[in-house]
C-alpha cells in the first residue's frame, strides 16, 4: 500500500517540470508531460486497487509523515485506503488522463500550452489529496486547493476582462461556503478533540440521533458541499464557470470539484446518520437545486451553459438520494454521471473546435455528416444522461429514482419530473446541434472538420464508459442474482434496511422514467427537428423566469454586493478619509516639522558651529556647577 504515497507526488511533479520549464519545453513534450503523469498515477491506483482487494479489502491507513501537533493530539498527513477512496481515485485519475490527452489537440494553439497543463496537473494533485486524506484536515487541504486551482483555470484567458469576473466570482462563491465548512472543523474538533476520521467517526457513534453538535456540525459541513458541488443558494458560480477552456469545464463538472461536496457527505456518513434534519434539509436544496437548473437548462441556447445547468441538476438528484440515505446509489449515479458528462462537454468542445469557437446552437445544425465520431459519441451520452435502456444512467438514475421513492413521494415527484426535463433538454441540444440544415456562416461552414484523434480517441473511450458503465452496479430484477455493490463494506446495510419496495414496484417506475424520457426525447425531436423550430430571445410569460435564471444573480446583487459596496464605500469615507488619513497625515506632518526644526543646525555656516560649541560648554558648566553645589 505505500504505492499510494506516490500516486499524488506523479501530477505535482508534473505541476512542477511544466510550471518550471515549461516555456523551453515543446507543446508535445509538456502535453506528454502533464499526460503522462497522469496516467502513471492512474496505474498506480490499479495497482492499489489490486492490493487492496488481495488483502481483504481491509481499510489502511498510509502515513507519510507526522504534520501538526495540538495539544496531545497528532495530526498525519496520511492517506485512507478504503474502497470510497479507490473509487473516487480512479475516477479522478482515469477521467483526468482523458481529459489531459483530449487536451492536447484542443489547446495545440494556445501559446500558453505548458501553463494550462501545470495547472490541469496541480488540479488532479489537489483533488487526490482531498478524496485519499485520513483526516479532515488533509481533505481540506486538498478542498482549498482545487478552489485555487479552478480560480486559474477558469480565468486560464486572462486578457478577457468577463472571464476574470467569473473566476473571481467562483472562488468568492466558494469561500462563503468554506466558511460553513472551517466553522463545522472547528465545532468538530471542539467536540471530538481530533479531526482523525477512525476518531471522528468513532466518538459520534456514541451520540444520539439530533444531537446539537452533531446537528451543527453536519449543517456547517453541508454548506461547504453547497459550495463547492454548486447546490442552491451557492451554485450560480458553476454556469458562469464555462468562460475556461472546454477541457477545463468537462475536469471540473465530471471528475473533480462538483464531486468534492458529495463526497464529503458519503465520507461523514456516519455523522450525517446521526441528524435526520440535516438529512431533510439535505434532500429538499437537492430537490429545488435539481428542478430549478433542469428548467434553466431547457432555455439556454449555448451549448456549454445547457451542460453546465445539467450538472446542476443532476448534482441535484445526487443531494436527493444522499438526503434520503441511498449513499451507494448516489455514488453510482456519481460514477457514471462522471463517465457521459466528461464525454458531453468534450463532445460540445469538439463542436466548438470545428465551429471556431462559435457556441450558441441557433447557429449550428446539420453536423452529423461532418462530424461523424463526435455525433456518434455525443449521442450516447445523450441517451445515458436521459436514462435511456440500457446505458449507463439508465441503471444508475433508476436505482436513485426507487430509494426516493421508498423515502417520499413529493421528492419523487421532483426528480421524476426533473429526469423528463433532462431527457428534453439534452435532445433539443442533440437536433439543434446535429440535425437539419447547417446555419452558421459560410466562412464557419468552410472551416468544418472533424477532430485530430487526439480528441476523438478519449470521446471513443468514454462513449463506451456511458454506454456499459451501468454494468458496475445492475440492479438484481435484471439479473436475478442478489444486489452486490462494491461500497457494501463502507456502507454496510444503510440502504437495504430501510428498502421497502417490491421488485414488481421496481420495474413499475423503472418502466415509468423511461415512459417519461422517451415521451420528452419525442417532444424535442417534434419541436427542434421536424418543425425546425429555432429558439427566439423574444420570451413570454414563465420563460421569462428560466431564461433570467430566476433572477437570482440580479437578487445577489441587490441584496447582497451593492449592501455590502455601499457598507464598505461609508466605511472608505469614516475610517479611511475622516480617521486614518488624518491620522496618517499628521504623523508625517510631525515628521517633516521635527526635520525643518533639526535641519536648521546644519547650515555649513562656520559662525553658527562655533556659537553653538560655546552655547554648549555654557550650559555643560552651568549643569556642573549647579550639581557641585547642590
Amino acid at each position: 500500500m505505500k504505492l499510494a504515497l506516490l500516486i499524488p507526488v506523479l501530477p505535482l511533479i508534473g505541476f512542477i517540470i511544466n510550471g518550471l520549464f515549461g516555456k523551453n519545453l515543446s507543446k508535445s513534450s509538456s502535453g506528454l508531460i502533464g499526460s503522462g503523469t497522469i496516467l502513471g498515477a492512474f496505474i498506480c491506483t490499479a495497482v492499489v486497487f489490486v492490493q487492496f482487494i488481495n488483502a481483504g479489502s481491509v481499510a489502511t491507513e498510509v502515513t507519510a509523515f507526522d504534520w501538526l501537533v495540538i495539544g496531545d493530539t497528532t495530526l498525519s498527513f496520511s492517506f485512507y485506503v478504503d474502497q470510497l477512496s479507490l473509487i473516487m481515485m480512479s475516477l479522478v485519475t482515469g477521467v483526468g488522463f482523458l481529459i489531459h490527452v483530449y487536451s492536447i489537440g484542443y489547446m495545440h494553439d494556445d501559446e500558453n500550452f505548458s501553463r494550462f497543463f501545470a495547472y490541469l496537473n496541480l488540479f488532479i494533485f489537489f483533488m487526490l489529496l482531498l478524496v485519499m486524506a485520513d483526516n479532515f484536515l488533509v481533505l481540506f487541504t486538498g478542498w482549498e486547493g482545487v478552489g485555487f486551482c479552478s480560480y486559474l483555470l477558469i480565468g486560464f484567458w486572462y486578457k478577457t476582462p468577463a472571464y476574470n469576473d467569473a473566476a473571481k466570482k467562483a472562488f468568492i462563491m466558494n469561500r462563503i461556503g468554506d466558511l460553513g465548512f472551517i466553522l463545522g472543523l472547528f465545532v468538530m474538533f471542539s467536540e471530538f478533540g481530533s479531526l482523525q476520521y477512525t476518531e471522528v467517526f468513532a466518538n459520534a457513534a456514541q451520540y444520539s440521533e439530533s444531537n446539537p453538535a452533531i446537528l451543527a456540525i453536519t449543517i456547517l459541513l453541508f454548506i461547504g458541499a453547497c459550495g463547492k458541488s454548486a447546490q442552491l443558494p451557492l451554485f450560480t458560480w458553476l454556469p458562469d464557470a464555462m468562460a475556461g477552456p472546454t477541457p477545463v469545464s468537462a475536469l471540473i463538472h465530471a471528475a473533480t470539484m462538483v464531486t468534492a461536496g458529495i463526497y464529503l457527505i458519503v465520507r461523514s456518513h456516519v455523522l450525517f446518520d446521526l441528524a435526520p434534519e440535516t438529512m431533510w434539509i439535505i434532500a429538499s436544496v437537492g430537490a429545488l437545486t435539481a428542478l430549478v437548473a433542469a428548467t434553466i437548462a431547457a432555455v439556454q441556447n449555448d451549448i456549454k451553459k445547457v451542460l453546465a445547468y445539467s450538472t446542476v441538476s443532476q448534482l441535484g438528484l445526487i443531494f436527493i438520494a444522499l438526503g434520503v440515505g441511498a449513499y451507494q446509489s448516489a455514488m453510482f449515479h456519481l460514477l457514471t454521471h462522471a463517465f457521459f458528462k466528461a464525454l458531453l462537454f468534450l463532445g460540445a468542445g469538439s463542436v466548438i473546435h470545428a465551429m471556431s469557437g462559435e457556441q450558441d446552437m441557433r447557429k449550428m445544425g446539420g453536423l452529423k455528416k461532418i462530424l461523424p465520431i463526435t455525433h456518434i459519441t455525443f449521442i450516447i451520452g445523450c441517451l445515458a444522461i436521459s436514462g435511456i435502456p440500457f446505458f449507463s444512467g439508465f441503471f444508475s438514475k433508476d436505482e436513485m429514482l426507487a430509494h426516493v421513492y421508498n423515502d417520499s413521494i413529493c421528492l419523487w415527484v421532483i426528480a421524476s419530473a426533473t429526469s423528463a426535463l433532462t431527457a428534453f433538454y439534452m435532445f433539443r441540444l442533440y437536433f439543434l446541434t446535429f440535425s437539419n440544415g447547417f446555419r452558421g456562416s459560410e466562412q464557419q461552414k468552410h472551416h468544418l472538420h472533424e477532430s485530430p484523434s487526439s480528441m476523438t480517441t478519449p470521446l471513443i473511450i468514454l462513449a463506451v464508459l456511458a454506454a456499459f458503465g451501468g454494468g458496475l452496479g445492475l440492479p438484481m430484477e435484471l439479473i436475478g442474482i442478489e444486489h452486490a455493490h462494491f461500497l457494501e463494506n463502507f456502507l454496510p446495510d444503510l440502504e437495504d434496511a430501510n428498502f421497502e419496495l417490491s421488485h414488481q414496484s421496481e420495474i413499475f417506475l423503472m418502466m415509468g422514467a423511461v415512459a417519461l424520457a422517451v415521451g420528452a426525447w419525442l417532444l424535442a425531436k417534434k419541436i427542434y427537428k421536424e418543425k425546425q423550430t429555432l429558439p427566439s430571445d423574444n420570451v413570454t410569460g414563465i420563460q421569462k423566469l428560466f431564461v433570467g435564471k430566476y433572477f437570482l444573480d440580479e437578487v445577489y446583487e441587490k441584496i447582497i454586493i451593492r449592501p455590502f459596496q455601499l457598507l464598505g464605500n461609508a466605511l472608505y469615507i469614516f475610517m479611511e478619509e475622516r480617521l486614518i488619513d488624518p491620522i496618517v497625515n499628521a504623523f508625517g506632518t510631525l515628521a517633516v516639522a521635527k526635520g525643518n526644526f533639526v535641519k536648521q543646525l546644519q547650515q555649513g555656516n562656520t559662525g553658527f558651529y562655533i556659537f553653538g560649541i560655546v552655547t554648549g560648554v555654557v550650559v555643560i558648566l552651568i549643569a556642573n556647577y549647579l550639581i557641585w553645589f547642590r
